[in-house]
């Protein structure tokens, strides 16, 4: 009898590990708002166990809704960072309407996150610092200030990059939403979603 109620023992303590492994990493179905701290946000799985980290996995996961494709029905703003570790990952930027369909994808390095605001000394910053800011990042991406209406001021010139039909779709609307985001190398750009042309575009700044 002993020994089968230690093995019973063990074998629930190796389910309970097993359960507790399996928990700390997220999947790329997860989409939520996150509300925790950034420092307890992701914890990586120990040395030596099983849980496998690739490009793919989800390890962090912020979004909300605002007003952009349609007045009516808002759509869906979704921040994903994937990668095997925080510093190194890949940010993914993505709208969705309200009857999910993909309005736009765009995909950022998870540095992009980070302002020099974040950390008291940038030169100086280790990694776990800079990866406890770059998900504080995460929490603040879709603070209200980002989102702009209209999208395109007044006065606003047309960039070289985009062509005439697009900058008229946008500026003819003056319901067009606006959402700011710092892209690869701290090029600041402007997603806008331009009804006529029923497509989401980007507006470099």
């Amino acid at each position: 009898m002993k020994t089968h109620s230690f093995k019973a023992a063990a074998v629930l303590a190796l389910a309970a590990g097993l359960v507790q492994l399996s928990s700390c990493v997220s999947t790329e179905r997860e989409v939520s708002t996150s509300s925790a701290d950034p420092r307890t946000t992701y914890t990586p799985p120990p040395a030596g166990s099983r849980v496998r980290v690739n490009n793919k996995t989800v390890l962090n996961t912020v979004s909300t809704t605002h007003a952009f494709s349609n007045p009516a029905a808002p759509d869906n703003f979704i921040l994903q960072l994937r990668g095997p570790r925080v510093i190194t990952a890949q940010a993914h930027l993505i709208v969705t309407n309200s009857k999910g369909d993909t309005l736009r994808h765009e995909v950022l390095p998870a540095r992009a996150l980070l302002s020099e605001k974040s950390l008291a000394d940038p030169q100086a910053a280790s990694v776990r610092d800079q990866e406890i800011a770059i998900l504080q990042g995460m929490n603040n991406f879709f603070a209200d200030g980002h989102f702009i209406q209209p999208a395109i001021s007044p006065g606003a010139e047309q960039p070289a990059e985009m062509d005439t039909k697009t900058w008229a779709a946008l500026r003819e609307d003056p319901a067009t939403v606006g959402f700011d985001f710092v892209g690869a190398g701290g090029a600041e750009h402007r997603i806008a979603f331009a009804r006529k042309l029923g497509k989401a575009v980007i507006i470099s700044q």
